[in-house]
């Protein structure tokens, strides 16, 4: 059944209600309305055969069936009250003429009548034929003695007959109320399907299935805010990347523990697409899109990829670039070097070409001798070898500190250092190229449970105020990068550095100085 056919049933169920309810009142109403006009009359009647004077002087000798004058004093005034029954008893209630002849010579049945006590009264009793409207009078003699009681009775009219007196009524009830309500059934659904955009209720319920099954089936993360910034959409997506709580939907982000930098990113306007946010130990690529509809604001949608893995393929890219600019700085160090050895055979200045490769070998061994011979983990001896062939590029001298003394360690600590070491040392680089005499120190110690790196630099150091801020993400001192890329090493970094149990701090002292420490045994969350 379509929707406008479902408000017309509901409609007119709703009139049978209605009509049923007054029908009901409508009775009720009429046999109140009858007790109240009809009791006054049947009460005059009684009253008037009460204080006939020949009803007073006969009544008290009179006998069941005996006389005449009794019955047709009686029945005169049950023909002009148009009354059904009458009825004249003696005080003791024993029936002394009546209009049912059935009555004559039995007791007057009283029900809840206080006539007995002197008393007028009227009310509803069972009669032979039915229910009938009673009036009882009190007979009083000349000295205001009870000697007798005068009845009065009016036939109760039947459901059926009350019903016919209303019928005219309710069926004028009945067509008011159902053009009405067909009309308000006719302009409810047209307006239910202008809000619905013409969709029947079973059309609804399958775009809202198609709807939630399509977000939670989603790898991505939705979130959608509407202008009072209530969460109304969250998938499963979501909600494990931005930490929320099952029951979010309906809550006010303002109000959810969310890192105060991630409810500014979702509330406000983003310019530019793919906006990378740090969301705990993961890297987020958020996209916020304002939504209208009909020139209302309706809020916004924010679609959330988890960037981690790519970010760490892009870190696993960034060290195969790091190897591939030391090999071709070395390439070019060794071109210069060929160049050497080719003149000096052109010369056959032989033992200077011995002289030149003894010494050229001497300095390459020298230097991994000194790394390795203090640096026993092969992934970040490695890092440090690249580095130095990197930094004699860009023309920095970069030191191992003589008191760096560092075993193997595990597989999971041996990346995580290689990341910091990699992000702390190629910033330093960045602070001192170009400056005269520019030096990069590292240290690397073990000490107890822990590992400590600490990267040293004389360029200009950390601006006052800039010591905190410059681990939040998206700070960065140096220009915009690709896609403004900037901003995250360090906090990656600190984030790596918490998630084993250490830390990442960083101080002026001729230049900046940045210390990490990392737990051997990592405490993962």
């Amino acid at each position: 059944m379509s929707l406008a056919g479902q408000y017309l049933l509901l409609q007119l169920l709703i009139v049978l209600a209605v009509l049923v309810a007054v029908a009901a009142i409508s009775l009720a109403e009429s046999a109140a309305a009858f007790e109240r006009t009809e009791g006054r009359r049947a009460l005059s009647a009684a009253e008037a055969l009460g204080n006939n004077p020949t009803v007073r002087e006969l009544l008290p000798t009179a006998e069941p069936r005996a006389g005449s004058a009794l019955p047709a004093v009686a029945e005169s005034v049950r023909t002009v009250s148009g009354s059904g029954q009458v009825a004249l008893a003696k005080l003791d209630g024993t029936v002394v003429t009546a209009s049912d002849p059935g009555l004559v010579g039995k007791i007057l049945p009283l029900g809840d009548s206080r006539v007995k006590e002197g008393r007028a009264w009227t009310g509803v009793l069972a009669g032979s034929t039915g229910p009938v409207l009673s009036a009882h009078v009190p007979v009083l003699d000349d000295s205001g003695e009870m000697i007798g009681i005068a009845s009065i009775s009016r036939n109760y009219p039947s459901t059926l007959e009350r019903l016919g007196d209303a019928a005219p009524n309710l069926l004028t009830y009945l067509g008011v109320a159902s053009i009405l309500g067909v009309a308000g059934s006719l302009l409810l659904s047209r307006r239910v399907k202008r809000q619905t955009l013409g969709m029947e209720p079973r059309e609804i319920t399958g775009l809202v299935e198609n709807r939630e099954a399509m977000l939670q089936g989603l790898k991505e993360g939705v979130v959608a805010l509407d202008p009072h910034g209530r969460i109304t959409v969250a998938n499963q997506s979501a909600r494990q990347l931005l930490g929320l709580p099952e029951d979010c939907v309906g809550q006010r982000l303002a109000s959810l523990p969310v890192d105060p930098a991630l409810k500014v990113v979702l509330a406000r306007d983003q310019t530019d697409p793919d906006q990378l946010v740090l969301v705990g130990d993961r890297l987020v690529v958020m996209n916020r899109v304002a939504l209208t509809s009909r020139g209302r604001d309706m809020g916004s949608v924010t679609t959330l990829r988890d960037r981690t893995e790519m970010s760490s393929l892009e870190r696993e890219l960034g060290a195969t670039r790091t190897v591939t600019n030391t090999l071709r700085a070395q390439a070019h160090e060794f071109a210069n070097q060929l160049h050497v050895i080719s003149g000096l055979l052109q010369l056959e200045e032989y033992e200077s070409v011995i002289q030149f490769v003894n010494g050229a070998t001497v300095d390459r061994t020298r230097l991994n001798d000194e790394v390795t011979s203090r640096i026993q983990d092969p992934a970040l001896a490695a890092l440090l070898i690249a580095k130095s062939s990197l930094a004699t590029e860009r023309g920095v001298e970069l030191q191992l500190d003589p008191g760096s003394a560092l075993p193997r360690v595990a597989e999971e600590l041996s990346r995580d250092l290689t990341t910091v070491v990699g992000n702390l040392v190629d910033n330093a680089f960045d602070a001192v190229t170009g400056l005269p005499g520019a030096t990069v120190s590292v240290l690397v110690v073990e000490s107890g449970d822990e590992v400590r790196v600490t990267v040293r630099d004389n360029g200009p150091g950390i601006p006052d105020g800039d010591a905190e801020q410059i681990f939040s993400q998206g700070f960065s001192t140096k220009e915009p990068g690709p896609g403004d890329s900037r901003g995250f090493g360090l906090a990656i970094s600190r984030v790596i550095c918490r998630r084993s149990g250490g830390d990442l701090s960083v101080s002026n002292h001729n230049g900046a100085v940045f210390a990490a420490r990392f737990m051997k045994e990592a405490v993962r969350p």
